[in-house]
């Protein structure tokens, strides 16, 4: 299953109650698997978990701590991009240069890179 279709399914699992906004991810990890998450909310908001992060959590729940690409889809008029929470943890598992794709259920899409979202990334290199 590529990237957008894994996004795309799981975004309609997304538990979104409160807000309707259901976003989808899927990243790919280094030795090829596909591993999707969608927003989980909580009436207490803080507690929700994003796309990204379910996605990430599939990956490393099954043992893989490198993605290599990574598609965030959601329906909103343009491309949303990650959070700032969500960068970082993209930051964590994939390098710079890796390939993030941002699209909306309509089909527009924009890619960009773990990089350009998160421009001087705290990481390991710092402690």
């Amino acid at each position: 299953m590529s990237l957008k279709d894994a996004a795309l399914k799981v975004r309609e699992n997304a538990h979104a109650p409160y807000s309707n906004f259901k976003v989808g991810a899927a990243v790919l990890s280094g030795s090829g698997v596909v591993y999707s998450g969608c927003n989980v909310e909580n009436v207490a908001y803080p507690e929700g978990t994003c796309a990204e992060a379910g996605a990430i959590a599939a990956m490393v729940a099954a043992g893989e701590t490198e993605l290599t690409e990574v598609y965030v889809v959601a329906s909103s008029p343009r491309p949303v991009p990650p959070c700032g929470g969500c960068r970082q943890k993209l930051a964590e598992f994939g390098k710079a240069d890796v390939v993030v794709t941002l699209a909306t259920v309509d089909g527009h899409e924009t890619t960009t890179t773990i990089g350009d979202l998160l421009p001087g990334a705290f990481d390991a290199s710092f402690m």
